[in-house]
Parts: C-alpha cells; structure tokens; sequence
C-alpha cells in the first residue's frame, strides 16, 4: 500500500470521527506485520480525558484482531492542513513497534517520518 493510499484510509476513518467538543476530526490507519489495514477515528468525551486518539483506536482495533506488530502508521485530519501524533500515541506506537509514521504535508503530500525521530529514547529502550 502506497503512502497516499494509506492516507486516504486514514482520511476516510475521520468522516467518521466523534469530535463534538473540539469538531477536529482525526482517522488514523495502522498496516499490521500481517499487511493488513486498520483505521480508527478519535472518540471525544466531555470527561477529555477519556478521550480516545484516532491512533489509539486504530492500534487497539489491529490489536484486537490479533496483530502484534505494526509496521507503519498515518494520521490525518481534514480539518488542519498537517497533525502529528499526540505523546501518548507516539508512545502506543512504540509498543507494538511502529516503524515508520505518514502525515500529510503543508503542500498535501505524503511526508515520512521515523518513529525514532518523532520518540527518540521510547520507554521500550529497556528491552
């Protein structure tokens, strides 16, 4: 699966988000070491702190369906021109070893990072 069409998952799942408080949608798809795609959007509450990120949907939605490791990530919201993962969900990746995270670019363009770079020193550096 391209970049782009990793996005397009992600930018799908968002239509789909529950944002009544901020009305900022996020989708986020994650690619298990299976191949297999898995999309979340995130879930608002008034109690904002449980909140659910798109990621952490996504992931717990691949988790749930018996993946373990995940390849790569991408976050995206139709409401801002580029969104980076929250900490928490920087960290969730880290957990099931998320290689590489796509987000789309200020020119719309599919922009790659590492997650070293995004979380250098991840609390799974003790392993």
């Amino acid at each position: 699966m391209t970049d782009q069409e990793l996005l397009a998952a992600a930018l799908a799942a968002s239509e789909l988000a529950y944002a009544r408080y901020s009305k900022l949608r996020v989708g986020a798809a994650v690619i298990g070491a299976s191949g297999a795609v898995y999309t979340g959007a995130n879930v608002e509450n008034a109690a904002y702190s449980s909140t659910l990120c798109a990621e952490a949907v996504a992931i717990g939605h691949a988790i749930a369906s018996g993946e373990r490791a995940l390849e790569t990530a991408a976050v995206i919201s139709p409401d801002l021109t580029s969104i980076f993962p929250c900490g928490q969900c920087r960290q969730r990746m880290a957990e099931f070893d998320v290689q590489r995270v796509v987000m789309e670019g200020p020119d719309g363009e599919p922009v790659s990072h590492t997650l070293e770079e995004l979380l250098p020193g991840s609390f799974t550096d003790w392993r």
